[in-house]
């Protein structure tokens, strides 16, 4: 009969369950597919289920992302290691083995079997392996936590996870650094400083990430007067194939630069050093503004907020402005009670398509979006209705919604499987503002009203200020513009059908291919490097290779590639498709 197991997973309250790896018996050839029911807390037992009738006697899992793994041997025999439980004689699997384990990113649209994968605990065992990987002349791609909507660190011939390697190794309140090995996740790091009265200075949504991905890739948070993460790396140790390991800071110049947004091709980071700023508390409020009001309080929104985030709403007259400020020496204001009553809209949505429906009280926002889309995920006016039922819910939470540490604050719910694309275009300085970034985003929503896709909320809106890694998205060589706006679309992968998965992911390629067609070259925008998607087509590929080469660096990149890690160890298709000769 159909096997279901309960493992306790250690995970953060509330986080998605892109965690849940999948893993292929290469044996047998059994694949072994694992689903979390429901969401979880921490230390929660949450029930996961096997996709076929089988036995238990082999059930690989593997929940890289904080380091929890349930792996199996040749004798089938299991091991789980705890999130805080770093050190362990857990095997890493090599070429000898006969499992193979399969990774899924934490969107859950890229999944990668990978025959050879190692995960070390301490710096001797990453260059032990980086050294042997040189001499085979094989991959060896270093994953974070397979945050990357685009799955860039995955690869079939070979990973590596510094999920083990994640100690905090110092922290100097007095110069506001923080040296950190690079499998330390976000949220590790921010537990550590705040014993020191510090923090970073600026979060992405997700907490989960691991500081070496979180770098490498140029993550970013919003406020306009704060640059991206890679900004904020003031040294780093890279281990390379060729060249053993180096010990990099500003004074290393054009090579430091490049190396702390390498976007893992030009070494293993092993440890980084971070800048902090004194710990701190911010008030966010949500207001839900016309789009022309949006437009018309931009300029002075960017300059009187610390954080600034818009979430415009395809086919409604509603922009939701979240904004956050330090609450500084103020008492803490009122914040508006939760009771869940702003749910009604999207309650009463359900219960009209659906008057069938159970347990919708125990539903979320997240979860209720997901449920209603479901229903219809491609129909143009069902997709308006949730939407506008969206808008309603929003309206109904406007006020003062959340007084915490900025950690606490920044950080939001992404939603569960979902495709998302993401570009920076530059939007001017804070003094003078160009309003490309409203522009832009109001073409998008002409392109999707006009030609009628099935576009759900949010657009999502950020800014930050600009960074000077050569590669980064936002660096300005002329250094005219010190201001910059972070736009993303998304449609989510809301049905477990697979048929029905592959028509939103073809709606989405279409919904993706209008922006970059008509208005990326416009506003000059150019895609995260998370979230790029390496085109299938040989011309929209030479395109994007030859575009790229036009805004980055490309030549010093190879150069430097060619000169640290000249067999290739550390890159995979996306590196060498986006960057090959």
């Amino acid at each position: 009969m159909n096997a279901v197991r309960a493992a306790t997973l250690a995970m953060r309250r509330g986080q998605p369950l892109g965690y849940l790896r999948r893993c292929v018996s290469a044996r047998d050839s059994k694949r072994w597919r694992w689903t979390a029911m429901g969401a979880v807390g921490v230390g929660t037992t949450v029930a996961l289920t096997q996709d076929q009738d089988t036995d238990l006697a082999h059930p690989p899992l593997s929940w890289l992302a904080i380091g929890a793994i349930a792996n199996c041997d040749a004798t089938g025999a299991k091991k789980w290691i705890d999130p805080e439980t770093r050190k362990s004689d857990l095997p890493a699997i090599d070429d000898d083995d006969d499992t193979s384990i399969e990774l899924t990113n934490w969107s859950g649209t890229h999944t990668v079997a990978t025959d050879r994968f190692v995960q070390p605990s301490t710096l001797q065992e990453i260059e032990d392996a980086v050294a042997s990987a040189n001499h085979s002349g094989s991959k060896l791609r270093v994953v974070g936590s397979a945050i990357s909507p685009n799955g860039c660190g995955l690869s079939e011939h070979g990973m590596m996870s510094l999920s083990l390697y994640d100690e905090v190794v110092s922290i100097d309140p007095h110069a506001r650094t923080v040296r950190v090995q690079a499998g330390a996740r976000v949220s590790q790091v921010v537990d550590a400083l705040r014993e020191h009265n510090l923090t970073l200075e600026n979060y992405a949504s997700i907490r989960e990430q691991q500081i070496g991905g979180f770098t490498q890739v140029g993550a970013h948070g919003t406020g306009a007067a704060i640059p991206p993460v890679d900004e904020q790396v003031i040294a780093l140790q890279l281990v390379t194939p060729s060249l053993g390991t180096l010990n990099l800071s500003k004074a290393d110049g054009e090579l430091f630069r490049m190396a702390r947004l390498g976007i893992g091709a030009l070494g293993v980071v092993t440890e980084v050093t971070l800048r902090c700023v004194p710990r701190h508390q911010l008030v966010e409020s949500t207001a839900v503004l016309t789009r022309a009001q949006a437009r018309e309080g931009h300029a002075e929104r960017l300059r009187q907020n610390q954080h600034v985030r818009y979430m415009w709403i395809p086919y409604c007259d509603a922009v939701v402005v979240v904004t956050c400020n330090p609450l500084g020496n103020q008492s803490p204001p009122d914040v508006r009670p939760w009771n869940g009553d702003s749910l009604a809209p999207l309650r009463k949505l359900l219960a009209e398509i659906d008057p069938t429906a159970e347990g919708v009280d125990r539903l979320s926002f997240a979860d209720l979006r997901d449920r209603l889309l479901a229903y219809s995920p491609l129909d143009v006016d069902h997709v308006r209705k949730v939407n506008a039922a969206e808008a309603q819910f929003w309206r109904q939470t406007e006020g003062i919604t959340m007084v915490d540490d900025s950690d606490q604050v920044l950080g939001f719910d992404c939603g569960g499987s979902q495709w998302v694309n993401e570009v920076a275009l530059p939007a001017g300085t804070l003094s003078e503002p160009t309003l490309c970034d409203i522009n832009f985003v109001e073409a998008i929503l002409g392109e999707i009203e006009t030609r009628g896709l099935a576009a759900p909320a949010p657009i999502e809106q950020r800014w930050t200020s600009g960074s000077t890694s050569p590669m980064s998205v936002v660096s300005d060589p002329a250094g005219k513009t010190t201001l910059f706006s972070w736009v993303g679309i998304i449609m989510y992968l809301c049905i477990d059908d697979d048929a029905a998965r592959d028509a939103i992911t073809k709606a989405f390629a279409q919904y993706r291919g209008v922006i970059e067609t008509e208005l990326d070259h416009k506003f000059d925008a150019y895609q995260h490097w998370a979230k790029i998607e390496v085109p299938q087509d040989p011309d929209q590929a030479h395109r994007l290779r030859a575009r790229l080469r036009a805004r980055f660096p490309v030549a010093l990149f190879n150069d430097l590639r060619a000169l640290l890690d000249p067999k290739g160890v550390l890159s995979n298709d996306f590196i060498d498709h986006l960057f090959g000769q």
